[in-house]
């Protein structure tokens, strides 16, 4: 592996934020107002990975962030297809703009392109929730973020194990342990959802989410899930996201979903009506990082729809069960299911130490 590129002796700073996805516009709102204070120089570059009102330029409105810069476009086509544009695009603006670093964000197709574009342009990436591992090498998820890792030159850990993942890999140079944005943001927006009126039924409804590829392009995973949710006895509101969606239809699956009648379908929604229904539900049930976090944070009981999680610590805690798809589990769960203190008192400042490594601080 080629030398990382050395983030001293530039004569300019201008930071290129690559974003793409919903958990990424979550994690970039926290992150740009730190730059903003730190009056450090930030474009934003959307690859429009997530590309409809409800996935993306609600959030933008919702979180206050800035406009993206620039938008690439880059919209479905499986893996391959769409990183193999978003590199050649984003190595087209950064040959022109040549910026100080490249941030990314998460694990995703834009955080493996943005990385991957930095190091062939000479670029050094920071990556933002750097050292997550769920240790099977067949989801994308954790492809992207372990080549993101390995290219980086700053990598901003969110929790000690994230920093003994990096240290096992052999990573040590540049790893910082800065905490969580995501929990940053969470600190900020807490007192707006508090605002908002309690949903119909709050207390007694499974919050769902289900999007991972693991869950949505397996056609026996998915009408096993299926099945996981009849078994329910609680209503379920559920916001369908655009690849559920899609497979549910590919699989001609919607019609029994139609027959649940405690099944509650909704459209995609913004992150405060996230936050609202994650703290007044009875329990989560997810394949989502970020879900997994906001749940544990919110004081609800979390239970995940894998077999592994890259987020141990919150199963280590009690805050989280592993419950796969099994039917047995997730009864077994619910039963035990108590919610918790929600622990929002004490910030990370994870955003305000990423701004300051950047600066030179």
């Amino acid at each position: 592996m080629p030398a990382r590129p050395s983030p001293r002796g530039r004569r300019r700073t201008l930071l290129v934020s690559v974003v793409g996805a919903r958990p990424q516009f979550i994690k970039l709102a926290p992150v740009a107002a730190a730059f903003q204070r730190a009056r450090l120089p930030h474009v934003i570059i959307h690859t429009g990975q997530h590309y409809d009102d409800d996935m993306s330029a609600r959030f933008f409105r919702e979180l206050q962030l800035p406009l993206p810069d620039l938008n690439l476009c880059v919209q479905g086509g499986g893996h391959a297809e769409p990183t193999a544009k978003m590199l050649e695009r984003l190595a087209r603006v950064f040959e022109e703009i040549r910026p100080t670093a490249v941030v990314v964000y998460g694990d995703t197709t834009s955080t493996l392109a943005g990385a991957l574009a930095g190091a062939q342009c000479g670029v050094p990436v920071a990556h933002v929730e750097s050292g997550l591992r769920s240790y099977l090498r067949n989801q994308p998820e954790e492809r992207n973020r372990v080549v993101a890792d390995h290219l980086a030159t700053w990598l901003f850990a969110p929790t000690r194990q994230a920093v003994e993942n990096l240290y096992n890999e052999g990573l040590r140079s540049g790893v910082h342990l800065v905490g969580d944005p995501m929990h940053d943001a969470l600190s900020h927006y807490w007192p707006y959802v508090k605002q908002l009126p309690p949903a119909a039924g709050a207390g007694n409804f499974v919050f769902v989410t289900v999007h991972r590829a693991e869950n949505t392009d397996d056609p026996a995973r998915l009408r096993q899930l299926t099945t996981l949710l009849e078994s329910i006895r609680r209503p379920l509101v559920f916001p369908l996201h655009p690849r559920t969606r899609e497979a549910l239809e590919r699989e001609r699956l919607f019609s029994r979903w139609d027959r649940m009648k405690h099944l509650i379908l909704l459209e995609p929604v913004g992150y405060l009506e996230t936050l609202r229904l994650i703290s007044q539900a009875f329990a989560v049930l997810t394949d989502s990082g970020g879900v997994q976090r906001e749940a544990v944070w919110l004081g609800t009981p979390c239970l995940t729809l894998r077999s592994v999680t890259e987020w141990g610590d919150t199963v280590a805690k009690g805050a989280n069960t592993l419950v796969d798809l099994s039917a047995t589990k997730v009864r077994k769960a619910l039963a035990k299911a108590r919610r918790r203190p929600v622990s929002l008192a004490r910030r990370t400042g994870a955003s305000e130490k990423i701004a300051k490594i950047l600066r030179g601080g």
